[in-house]
Parts: C-alpha cells; sequence; structure tokens
C-alpha cells in the first residue's frame, strides 16, 4: 500500500489514513496478521486503530542502542524498498508540485522494478 500525505500529516496519522482508505477500496486487508513499524509508531491508540480497522496486530522493531550499527530482523524489508526507490532521480528530491503526481512516481518506479525482475 502506497499513500502520500503533506509535510504537516504526522506517519502515525497517514498510517492510520491508509489503512482506512484501502480498507474501503479493498477487502484484502482482512488476510494482514501483522503489521512491521519502526519507534515512531509506538502507543497503544495507534495499536488498538489498526486493530480496530483491519484486525492485525502492531509489531514494533526498535533500535537498541543510538550510533551503533546493529542488523534489526525484519526491519531490512523496509529499508531495502526505500534503497531501490532512491536509484530514481526523480524520487531523491521532492520536486512534484502535486502529491498525485509523486504518487505516481513511486508507483512507476516500483512497477519497473517488477518488470525488471521479470
Amino acid at each position: 500500500m502506497i499513500m502520500m500525505t503533506t509535510a504537516n500529516t504526522t506517519d502515525r496519522t497517514g498510517a492510520i489514513w491508509m489503512i482506512e482508505y484501502y480498507s474501503e477500496q479493498t477487502r484484502n486487508l482482512k488476510f494482514i496478521k501483522k503489521i512491521i513499524a519502526d519507534g515512531g509508531y509506538t502507543g497503544d491508540n495507534f495499536a488498538d486503530a489498526v486493530k480496530q480497522l483491519c484486525n492485525a496486530k502492531v509489531e514494533i522493531v526498535k533500535r537498541n542502542e543510538l550510533h551503533t550499527f546493529a542488523v534489526l530482523p525484519k526491519r531490512w524489508i523496509v529499508e531495502r524498498s526505500f534503497a531501490w526507490l532512491d536509484k530514481y532521480r526523480r524520487l531523491w528530491k521532492n520536486c512534484e508540485r502535486n502529491l498525485q503526481t509523486s504518487f505516481q512516481m513511486v508507483t512507476l518506479a516500483f512497477i519497473r522494478l517488477i518488470l525488471n525482475r521479470c
């Protein structure tokens, strides 16, 4: 799932909006059992909202210590996706004026990644 929001929207709020939107658009969210998130999504309010919207459990993957490198289980999945997107010059900086254009550029980048693997 992908959703673009303005910069004044917090990650938690944006995630809840995304789950609400895709819950209305598709019935596939009922198959989600666990959502893996970083430390910015801690809190019972977020976990309760996710549980209510799609009946999934929220698992927080936090760093243990600052300024030290450690491979965190499952976190590399999200970081790898962001690294793939960094290969596309147009996505390096936020140069789009419209949120829908940014959304389309991310979608096209992922489509290109998939087609290159086929």
